[in-house]
């Protein structure tokens, strides 16, 4: 999601409430109006949505999605809440709640399937894991739902630190809802696959279910895997339950972690309102107390505009825009990352002197 753009598109007052009215009619009493967004996501922040509707099946995901495109109501598929941000003013149409979570393992064919809401951590994990199998426990601890792990490559480091997996390496085939209305079944190459990226970003297929291939492996062996990815997690990212935040705001560029940057520009503390660039990770901001997504928005801008001026690299932020931010400061443009000969945050000429060498560090 571009750094100054959000997702919430714009319809006029009238035609949204003749179209609220006709999804009523086919949803009913499910739908909840004016149902406040903070509670679902991690960063605890978000004004309310028009309608929020939970779905408990993939099928019943695969009907409001499909209802709401019918109508033409602007909707928002929504998982744990995790790498996103949802505007004060909230949204303006339809979230969609995907706690689609029936899941189960083939021990025999080492075939783990679920659907899009289900949790990888615990749920998923501990489901693999307690049967054996392995493959998914390198993921233990991020907040990430199998929908949203397909949307992003969920990925991290192997056990001997020594290269990044990624979620695509057991990925076997998934079931969608397509972009033109059809549900069908894909295999991995369809996702085009990248850091951070998959064609979800660029198409609005819908994920229903994913299958996995995992092979038999030891429990014990597994769960020292998961112990030493939580720990270390741990000691790098602040925990949800008292620092809520978004996960990593910003892009990493050609290599350069922007972490590393932030620090550099002297950024760990920086707070605007409530919002914080916490000192255990300088790419990480949290909601220290009553923060606004006002208040992170233009931190986000301080933090861009700060680095170009002492590192020379434009900062991109990877996080999602959701929804009606209402008034904010001036901020850097959606692609100024791309700009005035700019190229994916690189500035004209390559990497600034001093830190020419810094994606080999």
């Amino acid at each position: 999601m571009a750094d100054a753009s959000s997702s919430q598109p714009t319809v006029p007052t009238e035609d949204l409430s003749e179209r609220y009215a006709a999804l009523h009619d086919v949803l009913g009493d499910r739908l909840t109006e004016r149902q406040s967004l903070a509670e679902f996501t991690t960063f605890k922040i978000g004004g309310p949505a028009d309608l929020f509707l939970e779905v408990h099946t993939a099928d019943e995901l695969a009907e409001a999605i499909s209802e709401a495109r019918s109508l033409e109501v602007p909707h928002f598929l929504l998982g744990v809440g995790a790498n996103i941000l949802v505007g004060d003013l909230g949204f303006r149409g339809l979230v969609i709640r995907n706690c689609a979570d029936h899941a189960t393992v083939d021990v025999d064919s080492g075939c783990a399937w679920a659907e899009s809401g289900a949790i990888c951590y615990p749920n998923l994990i501990e489901l693999a894991v307690s049967n054996g199998l392995s493959g998914l426990e390198h993921y233990v601890g991020i907040p990430s739902s199998v929908g949203g792990a397909l949307w992003q490559n969920l990925h991290f480091l192997s056990p001997d630190r020594s290269r990044t997996m990624f979620i695509e390496e057991v990925l076997v085939e998934a079931e969608l809802l397509t972009a033109e209305g059809g549900r069908k079944t894909v295999g991995v190459d369809y996702f085009n696959f990248g850091y951070d990226y998959s064609i979800l970003h660029d198409r609005p297929d819908i994920v229903l279910s994913a299958t996995f291939q995992l092979e038999r492996a030891d429990e014990s062996r597994m769960r020292e895997i998961m112990a030493a990815n939580l720990e270390w997690r741990t000691h790098r990212h602040p925990p949800l339950d008292t620092e809520p935040s978004a996960g990593s705001i910003f892009k990493k560029i050609d290599g350069v972690g922007a972490g590393r940057l932030i620090d550099w520009s002297g950024l760990k503390g920086k707070r605007i309102g409530g919002a914080e660039v916490t000192q255990r990770h300088a790419n990480i901001l949290i909601n220290a107390g009553g923060a606004t997504a006002k208040d992170v928005r233009t931190l986000i801008g301080l933090i861009q505009r700060t680095v170009e001026e002492k590192q020379g690299y434009r900062l991109h932020s990877e996080i999602g825009f959701v929804g009606d931010f209402g008034d904010l400061p001036d901020l850097p443009h959606p692609d100024w990352h791309n700009q005035d000969g700019f190229v994916d945050g690189v500035p004209p000429g390559g990497h600034p002197e001093p830190h020419s060498d810094a994606e080999r560090r």
